[in-house]
């Protein structure tokens, strides 16, 4: 039996608003406003080069349930480019631009077909095999039930069985759950692909067959960190073979700078500068955020004389003029090789009750930040992750400060 080729994509976002980096330059501002629509460009201008059998968009196309004309506008225009090629697209709609939201519609051309709210199975005939493409789009915002189970199990054993879902896995913490499913779920059904959306994270979470999340296009924040894109998957009965292609037109990236022996700010500048231009060599435009490591008692002082707030606006100017843009979000100092922490009743008893505090408990505390009328509507849903997170660094800066 010959085999198929396609893209598998998902996360769109297009038209992400970027909330909290206003504070670039406006070129560079700009630049990353048009990242998710520069991203989507590459899936396009891939396809055209590489002709694949067909292209599935698994959820979120754009970034919000009123989706902007401009969003919808350059999609189309994205979908017309493919049809000059009669490449057929199968999209569904996610939590993000689910179907309840109010928009403005535009008419998109006969190569793309759109799940509906009720799982649908699309037949595509290629090269006189069955295709058949199970999914749905979200009906509302959130879908808290197991939609795998409105899935009909593969029976015609001639056919490519392909299943897509825009879903958490059922028991995972670390996101918000929707459309749950387990991966026994998604075995039982004998499909030949799971073509996944949802989490951001690039990640496959099983061979054979394979069950995939592609992650997203395009980098949003610090959470999603490193090159974006999409797989670029070849099935048959039994067998596939896959290829990431890279698609992020900004990357985001946390870069280690080791600091041994640095004495004086100008080698520490001239070593966080070398760093920046080894990313920019390899990854073009980025945001980053430096770690800098394998700090001594002698550099400590570097620190001490000039807030990090003077270093980051020092190395912003060091890098404006240079091409692509490279922006430093922000400077950490690990000070963890000459930590001296000498624990105390006082301090012990502290760092006992920020661990034994629940995740319920954390998110009180930290709850007349996340009503503030402001400050709140920048901030995204906090994880179990991030909670995690936040007691690591309160633990870590508590013990600096004991020192």
């Amino acid at each position: 039996m010959s085999s198929i080729r396609f893209f598998h994509c998902a996360d769109l976002h297009l038209d992400s608003p970027f909330k909290g980096m206003s504070d670039l330059p406006s070129h560079a501002f700009k630049r990353l406003r048009n990242s998710t629509f520069d991203a989507f460009q590459q899936l396009i201008n891939d396809a055209i080069q590489e002709r694949p059998d067909f292209i599935l968009i698994v959820g979120d196309l754009y970034d919000g349930e009123e989706r902007s004309l401009r969003a919808q506008q350059i999609f189309q225009k994205g979908m017309e480019q493919l049809a000059l090629y009669n490449i057929p697209v199968i999209i569904s709609y996610g939590n993000h631009d689910h179907l309840s939201g109010k928009w403005t519609r535009f008419s998109l051309p006969s190569n793309v077909q759109a799940m509906p709210a009720e799982t649908k199975t699309i037949t595509l005939h290629i090269r006189g095999m069955n295709v058949n493409i199970t999914g749905f789009s979200y009906r509302e915002r959130h879908i808290p039930q197991a939609m795998v189970q409105s899935y009909p199990a593969a029976t015609d054993r001639e056919a490519i069985h392909i299943g897509m879902l825009h879903g958490s896995i059922r028991g995972d913490a670390t996101h918000d759950v929707y459309a749950p499913f387990t991966i026994e779920d998604l075995l039982s059904k004998q499909y030949d692909y799971w073509a996944l959306g949802h989490i951001h994270k690039r990640q496959i979470l099983y061979e054979n067959p394979m069950i995939v999340y592609p992650g997203n296009i395009q980098s949003r924040h610090r959470k999603e960190l490193g090159v974006k894109g999409f797989y670029d998957i070849e099935l048959s009965k039994g067998q596939a073979t896959y290829n990431f292609r890279p698609a992020s037109a900004v990357v985001f990236e946390e870069i280690e700078v080791d600091c041994e022996k640095i004495l004086h700010a100008n080698d520490l500048l001239k070593v966080c500068a070398e760093a920046i231009d080894g990313f920019r060599k390899e990854y073009g435009a980025g945001l980053v955020w430096l770690h800098l490591k394998n700090i001594d008692e002698r550099a400590r002082t570097l620190f001490e004389d000039a807030q990090l707030a003077e270093w980051v606006d020092i190395m912003r100017e060091e890098q404006e003029n240079e091409t692509p843009f490279v922006w430093i979000q922000a400077i950490a100092v690990d000070l963890s090789s000459i930590s001296h922490y000498k624990p105390t009743f006082a301090s012990e008893s502290v760092l006992q009750a920020i661990n034994e505090w629940s995740d319920d408990e954390m998110k009180e505390i930290l709850k007349e930040l996340y009503q503030h009328p402001k400050a709140g509507r920048y901030l995204d849903e906090l994880t179990t992750e991030d909670l995690k997170n936040l007691r690591f660094d309160a633990e870590h800066l508590f013990k600096l400060g004991f020192q």
